[in-house]
């Protein structure tokens, strides 16, 4: 909005110029043909000036400015000393320059109404188009506004003088500016039928152009009138006429008429319906959507008309209509008219049976159906903008597919729907089309995961199309679509007009096709869930837990929690309904209609013997019971066996049957999946009963442990035996897609959007007194009944921050309900307003104004370290939390903190230099926040206070928001109120706490990780490294979602540690003798591919969720969405997870700033970029000679800012996007050079390559970077600081964090094995092989030595030397000479001492375990703390765990394959002079074609700044990748190209031939890197 507003100021200048110019350069007699041919038109200057903004006046010129210099003030802060003399001295000026324009006006208007000569009436008008250009509404009064409408009006219609016309109808048109009543004033003596005459005279061009701008005034205020005078058709008569920009006027005139429009005569406007349809066919957007806007007015107030309607039809209203929703009309028309259109045509649908026919005619359905399949609009979206009364897309395109159908009630005595049945009847081609576009996208809609409101508009279009389909069209139609599996999933739901719907559609398809589909209602479960609605308690809870206890009745109360966003459902896509007839609330539902429904089907289809569960309703179903009961009966009895006892072959001889008959040849339905309990005795074996517990961490012992390992091992094993199948026939694939369509089945997360949301400021009182974007919840603290420990603080209602934690809200009430509290402490709360003595010692001058932001000023990373004591602040472990609530405010503060101090570590004594004279915090507050701090600052203390929303405590991992959403859902309410959330108030009731906080999860890693390399060396061995962290959940335990997802979850590990598991398992069958040959150790797998474990449903609910306005963080959305991403990120999409982590990490999601903008406003930029929605920028200079050098003082001043960095290189001129991605490119270069002794690599062992220069040499890993190992024991006085290796991994971290958060690009080759330390994962031995194969495989092979050794021991005793001795490659260990140091760095000591011993037999188990532990943990540990550290400082680290290794290298790193000859047309655009056939461009394609990979990398960094792509590819690249042809002044083929790296922009000669091309090109990528200069 500052941007918008700065924008209006400049528009208004400019129109006061032209309105100055116009009245003094302008005043000469004109002719009719000089009015039309004037260059320096002042009417035209006039249109133009309205063109940038058609609002814009003088009288809003002034209020506008005054709206500026508040900003301007807040943004740079004022003075409150000199403030009252200039407001006053302000109010004397306009006070005597009002009193002097009074004058003025009543001599202009004297000259005016004495009759002298036409020169004298001119220059009297000339004087008053200037005066009234420079005057406000106080400067005219009234009284002379109506005494000079008149004889304004009189001149309009003067004969013979076209000036006098003009400067007459330009004072009418100041005149309305000026003063807002004037407008009555002038309909009052007959101005409109003066300029409606004017206008279809058009004698002059000039005077017509002017007449449209007045009329464009006065309809603004007067639009009935100038219906009634024939003002629609005056400007429209001759439209085409005049230019662009004076047609928008035109239709503006007629848009702002449209508005008013009387019922009871249409005529006036019917007679414009061709003009306008014509209109639609321009290509001016802006005038298309004004025109839009008219006909959609125009259809809303003649809709109850049907022969209005069909009138309508005549004029192609609908051929353009159609043509306009379109697909491509998606891209020029902005949503709301988009929407608004498609509304029109359910209003002519709704009332015209040729509008009907004429939409069959025009293949309607496919045009819906590509608005369904679009990915952002096919889910039931509430977007907050809203145009005329119309919802989103999605919702008018079901109620236009709904009136293209009659109704199915046939008590409803319309002639229409006669019409329309008898049309469908003798058109079944038409009928048969809309099931082929339609059927299978509703269908897939629903399954999707829409909205309730969605769900039944689908469900109510597929009725009346199954009612209407002639049986022969059905069994065509509904083979491909599975229609049984649809209707038993829509019978999860709850409400009663769902459910009915479900029922009518399966009675009508077993009435007409009975004999078909029957039996797959069987296998599917329909049968059986229509027999659970009947008795719920027969439900198995497993496949259909919701029915369980669900009430049917229709009582009243259920009424009403079916009404959310509009209406009742009855209501919703019924447009026939007036909106107030709708409101009563009055349902069509009769009572237990649900009941006599499902009644009649099981009487007339279910016979008692298919729902006999001890039968089995299929032979399938009956099959997998017995293997389930079978696997249980097996895994209970081993439970009492001791863990070397377990029956490993059993176990695998019955998961073998179980998986045989789950990818066998007889198809299972989902039903019978779940509903034969193989899934939960899967998860019983795999979890050994451990997942049904409430506990999530693994305490039982190691032997319990190592025996569900061991269970894992066995149960992978039927998947990696099917290495060498195709992976369509693939196990592991097979298995999952079983469990994605179960959970798609299954799973009920809601997804609750804001329907009644607006986006406006408020304030929040709790925690932190300041004013947010998003609305606030009302809130009465109480005191718990018989609570004595603590103070009653129940006497007002405070407005809340929705997505504050229970911490924070804590950190608020504590200090206030405390017994030791000081008294006083209690009036300053009740004294100053919000409670401020919770706030810090300064608010800014603007938080209680409109729209007024207030910075979070309580941000650990903003405010002095001496100020931070004094807050009262959350326990440490939620502190990431509460920075979500609002991030926005965040940025505000280390925006101001950088421009104040000029760092991020502000000095604490210049802070209080600031706030001289300005209120502090007491010594009280102090004192109470301090005793809090003492009570709940560390993270093992226990909160302080307990909360209780209706008598159930409130979860402190939720929001405030979250936890009154989850009771809401917990209450059965499947559809939330969102006007009654914002509304209500809500009584939390606080408690003393008495039970201390569960160690969080981060501590049991944290101890984990301190503990003794001893215990760990077992851990390095570990082939489910993905174990320790499979019981850990947040969801609800022994559900069918719960086990589907730990079943997910076991197959994710399985499918991304098979390497850990395959050879591991050869490591054994050495060690038993089965392999010989240590090089058969050596596995090559092919893992399934990630996506195979996406969800599609609930990555399109995330997205759904992300899309609302009220996701500014985490705490916004409901609590699903963030249970589901820590435990089971792999179900969601890639691209998903990124917007999720950026929402987590870096708040409300935001539309990118255009990589080119630049900021000059000096310390201004922050407020104001903030205020509009975008990230500030900083400006840094740098020294391409000492890049690290300039990145370390980079990341010292503003690694904690969230502003966005931007480079500029000491003595180049080159700023913006380019040189910043050249920055980070650079750096990433540096960080790879010998010497600084960071990697494995730098230790002189491998070659060196030569990059640009000969000193700049990088580090070649071709498996990638990991950190060089570093003893704590080492002498670091040779050449080696460690210290300064620390620093480096510190600055690294930093750069990456920042990398991330700025979205820039790194050239820097990681190992996958750093990349999991980075994730926060353990690393095993496993991990070696990936970054250093030949020390990774030597250890597996000494493992698998040991291992042998240690068999035979078992066998034959201790002492057996049987074949030991030269057992290793046929040698013996003791000739390798390996004595007990880290391979490759000799200075390395495994053992104490510095004398070294050599390695036997007995000793290798030891060594190998010596040196796993230095080279994944021990050796790098503090170099991986160091990175961590300063990656922190940017934002915490945690937020990439929703990522894979893989996933993270991309985000990071950008894509590693770079183009394919088909995306470089489809992604590069060619302009000014060039287009894709211009033949430079053929031959510049080809040469890219022929490029190598190091050549496409020095194309890419010389057009971009950065030699890799981004996420994405060519598509993501921002700004398009432009070529644009480069006038050259002397012979062509002696240029060379340039580049503008931020825009992406190519300027490229028209070589005569393509190797001339070549080789200029090729000079240019390798010559032209490393500076940025004009070009």
């Amino acid at each position: 909005m500052g941007n918008r507003g700065q924008k209006r100021v400049g528009t208004i200048d400019e129109l006061s110029v032209d309105k100055r110019a116009c009245s003094s350069l302008e005043v000469r007699p004109s002719s009719s043909n000089s009015s039309v041919q004037t260059p320096m038109n002042p009417s035209n200057s006039t249109v133009e000036a309205h063109d940038g903004d058609m609002e814009t006046s003088s009288s809003y010129s002034g209020s506008t400015r005054s709206e500026g210099e508040v900003e301007k003030d807040s943004a740079y802060g004022s003075s409150d000393s000199d403030g009252e003399p200039r407001h006053h001295s302000l109010r004397e000026y306009q006070r005597q320059r009002s009193s002097g324009d009074y004058g003025k006006f009543t001599r202009v208007l004297s000259s005016l109404g004495q009759e002298v000569d036409e020169s004298g009436t001119l220059a009297a008008l000339t004087e008053l188009c200037e005066l009234l250009s420079f005057s406000t509404d106080s400067s005219l009064s009234s009284l002379m506004a109506d005494s000079l409408s008149p004889i304004l009006v009189k001149l309009a219609r003067h004969e013979s003088n076209p000036d006098i016309m003009l400067f007459s109808i330009r004072a009418i048109t100041y005149l309305c500016d000026v003063h807002s009543r004037s407008a009555g004033f002038l309909v009052r003596h007959d101005a409109v039928p003066a300029l409606c005459q004017r206008l279809m005279a058009i004698e002059y061009l000039d005077v017509a152009e002017q007449c449209l701008q007045a009329l464009e005034k006065i309809s603004r205020e007067q639009p009935l009138v100038c219906l009634q005078s024939g003002a629609i058709m005056a400007v429209l008569t001759y439209i085409d006429f005049f230019s662009t920009s004076v047609q928008r006027v035109a239709l503006s005139t007629v848009a702002n008429v449209c508005k008013k429009l009387p019922s009871e005569c249409p005529s006036p406007f019917m007679e414009a319906v061709p003009t306008l349809c014509n209109l639609l066919q321009y290509e001016d957007r802006q005038l298309v959507e004004t025109v839009a806007t008219c006909l959609i007015k125009i259809v809303e107030r003649v809709h109850l008309s049907s022969d209005m309607l069909d009138e309508l039809c005549k004029h192609g209203l609908i051929h353009q209509t159609t043509s306009l929703i379109d697909l491509n009309g998606r891209t020029t028309l902005s949503q709301p008219v988009y929407t608004g259109l498609i509304g029109l045509l359910v209003k002519l649908a709704s009332g015209s049976i040729v509008a009907v026919r004429t939409l069959f005619e025009l293949n309607i359905s496919s045009i819906l159906k590509d608005i369904l399949s679009t990915p952002d609009l096919s889910h039931g979206l509430v977007s907050p903008n809203m145009v005329d009364g119309h919802c989103n897309q999605v919702y008018e395109v079901l109620k236009l597919l709904n009136e293209l159908f009659p109704a199915i009630a046939r008590d409803l005595n319309v002639p229409l729907n006669s019409e329309k049945e008898d049309f469908l009847v003798n058109q079944p081609d038409f009928l048969q089309k809309f099931g082929m576009d339609l059927l299978p996208i509703l269908i897939q809609v629903v399954n999707s995961g829409a909205n309730l409101y969605v769900c039944y508009g689908s469900l109510s279009v597929i009725n009346k199309f199954v009612h209407f389909s002639k049986s022969e069209m059905l069994i065509e139609l509904l083979k491909d679509t599975n229609i049984s599996s649809f209707l038993a999933g829509v019978f999860t739901r709850k409400d009663e007009h769902v459910l009915i719907l479900a029922l009518q559609i399966a009675d009508t398809v077993l009435q007409k096709l009975s004999d078909i589909f029957l039996n797959s209602f069987v296998k599917e479960g329909v049968f059986f869930a229509i027999d659970a609605l009947l008795m719920p308690e027969k439900c198995s809870q497993s496949m259909f837990p919701l029915f369980n206890g669900i009430q049917l009745s229709n009582d009243s109360s259920q009424k009403s929690d079916a009404r959310n966003i509009l209406r009742c459902f009855c209501y919703t896509f019924d447009t026939g309904q007036s909106l107030s007839a709708s409101e009563t609330g009055t349902c069509k539902l009769e009572k237990d209609s649900v009941h006599t429904l499902a009644n009649k089907i099981r009487a007339n289809y279910i016979a008692a013997e298919l729902l006999n569960p001890d039968k089995g309703l299929t032979d399938i179903l009956q099959k997998l019971r017995t293997l389930a009961a079978a696997l249980t009966d097996l895994v209970n009895a081993s439970t009492t066996r001791d863990t070397c006892m377990q029956p490993e072959e059993e176990f695998h001889s019955m998961l073998h049957q179980i998986m045989a008959q789950v990818n066998g040849g007889d198809p299972i339905s989902t039903f019978e999946f779940i509903e034969s309990g193989i899934v939960k005795a899967l998860v019983n074996y795999l979890s050994n009963a451990h997942f049904l517990r409430e506990n999530t961490e693994l305490t039982d012992g190691f032997s319990k442990r190592k025996n569900i390992e061991k269970r894992f091992e066995v149960f992978g094993r039927l998947f990696l035996s099917s290495l060498d199948a195709p992976l369509e026939d693939f196990c592991l694939s097979v298995v999952t897609r079983k469990l994605q369509t179960a959970l798609s089945s299954v799973e009920n997360f809601p997804v609750i959007l804001s329907q009644s949301y607006r986006q406006r400021n408020s304030y929040a009182t709790v925690p932190y007194g300041r004013c947010m974007s998003h609305p606030c919840l009302r809130v009465q603290f109480m005191r718990g009944d018989g609570e004595t420990a603590l103070c009653d603080f129940s006497k007002d209602v405070l407005t809340v921050d929705p997505f504050s934690s229970l911490d924070s809200i804590e950190g608020y009430l504590w200090p206030k309900v405390g017994k030791n509290r000081v008294e006083h402490v209690k009036s300053a709360a009740t004294q100053v307003p919000g409670g401020l003595e919770s706030l810090p010692s300064e608010l800014p001058s603007d938080v209680n104004s409109p729209g007024g932001k207030s910075p979070d000023l309580m941000d650990s990373d903003s405010v002095p370290s001496d100020m931070q004591e004094m807050q009262f602040s959350p326990p440490q472990e939620d502190k990431a939390n509460i920075s979500h609530s609002a991030p926005e405010e965040r940025d505000n503060l280390r925006q101001t903190a950088s421009e104040t101090t000029g760092s991020s570590n502000a000095p604490a004594d210049h802070v209080q230099e600031e706030e001289t004279g300005q209120r502090t915090l007491s010594k009280e507050d102090t004192e109470m926040s301090t005793r809090y701090s003492e009570f709940s600052g560390n993270e093992d203390a226990s909160p302080a206070l307990l909360f209780y929303l209706e008598g159930q405590q409130l979860d402190r991992a939720l929001s405030l928001y979250q936890a009154i959403l989850q009771q809401q859902i917990n209450a059965g309410d499947d559809i939330f109120n969102s006007a009654k959330l914002w509304s209500q108030v809500y009584r939390v009731t606080y408690r003393r706490a008495e039970k201390p906080r569960q160690s969080y999860p981060q501590d049991c890693q944290h101890q984990a990780h301190d503990s003794s390399s001893s215990d760990r060396s077992g851990t390095y061995w570990q082939y489910t490294p993905f174990f320790p962290g499979m019981f850990a959940s947040e969801l609800e335990k022994s559900s069918p979602v719960s086990d589907v997802l730990f079943l997910l979850k076991s197959l994710v590990g399985i499918n991304r540690y098979r390497f850990h598991m395959m050879t591991h398992e050869r490591m054994y069958a050495f060690a038993k003798g089965r392999i010989d040959n240590l090089d058969n150790l050596e596995v090559m797998t092919s893992a399934a591919p990630d996506n195979e474990f996406v969800s599609s449903k609930l990555t399109e609910k995330l997205e759904q969720q992300m899309r609302d306005p009220l996701a500014v963080s985490v705490g916004g959305m409901p609590s699903w969405c963030g249970q589901l991403m820590a435990s089971y990120p792999f179900l969601f999409a890639f691209e998903v997870r990124c917007k999720y982590f950026r929402l987590t990490a870096f708040g409300q999601l935001q539309a990118q700033p255009h990589p080119t903008a630049h900021n000059g406003s000096g310390s201004m930029n922050g407020r104001r970029q903030n205020a509009s929605g975008l990230p500030p920028r900083k400006k840094f200079t740098v020294c391409r000679n000492h890049i690290l050098e300039s990145a370390t003082q980079m990341m010292d001043l503003h690694a904690r800012q969230k502003a966005i960095l931007e480079v500029e290189y000491d003595e180049e001129v080159g700023t913006g996007l380019g040189p910043t991605l050249e920055f980070f490119t650079l750096v990433s270069h540096e960080f790879q050079k010998s010497g600084l002794f960071m990697w494995r690599e730098d230790h002189g062992l491998l070659p060196w390559k030569s990059l640009q220069a000969e000193d700049s040499q990088l580090l070649v890993s071709p498996c990638g970077l990991f950190p060089r190992p570093c003893s704590s024991i080492e002498n670091t006085s040779s050449d080696i600081e460690f210290s300064a290796v620390i620093k480096r991994f510190v600055l690294l971290g930093q750069v990456i964090a920042k990398a991330l958060q700025d979205g820039r690009v790194l050239d820097i080759l990681l190992s996958q094995a750093f990349y999991k330390l980075i994730l926060g994962k353990e690393l095993t031995v496993y991990d070696i092989y990936s970054f250093d194969p030949g020390l990774g495989r030597a250890l597996l092979e000494f493992q698998a030595v040991v291992e042998r050794k240690r068999y035979f021991e078992s066998i034959c005793g201790e002492n057996s030397t049987f074949k030991l001795d030269s057992c290793f490659r046929n040698t013996t260990i003791e000739d390798l000479c390996l004595d007990f140091t880290l391979p490759g760095y000799p200075d390395y000591i495994l053992t104490p001492g510095h004398d070294p011993k050599l390695v036997n037999m007995t000793t290798l188990e030891e060594y190998v375990s010596l040196v796993v532990d230095a080279t994944i943990n021990t050796g790098i540990c503090r170099q991986v703390e160091a990175f961590k550290s300063g990656f922190n400082q940017v934002f915490p680290i945690e937020h990439l765990q929703v990522f894979t290794e893989e996933e993270l290298e991309r985000l990071l790193c950008g894509e590693c394959e770079f183009w394919t000859s088909n995306e470089l047309l489809d992604h590069i655009k060619f302009d000014h002079g060039y287009t894709a056939s211009s033949p430079p461009i053929v031959n510049l394609l080809e040469v890219i074609r022929e490029f190598n990979r190091e050549q496409q990398r020095a194309f890419l960094q010389f057009v971009t700044g950065a030699p890799r792509l981004p996420r994405g590819g060519l598509a993501s690249l921002n700004p398009k990748l432009t070529i644009v042809r480069k006038h050259c002044s002397k012979w062509v083929d002696a240029d060379l190209p340039s580049v503008m790296t931020c825009a992406n922009y190519l300027k490229l000669p028209p070589y005569s031939s393509k190797e001339r091309m070549k080789e200029k090109l090729l000079y240019a990528i390798t010559e032209g890197q490393g500076s940025f200069h004009l070009s």
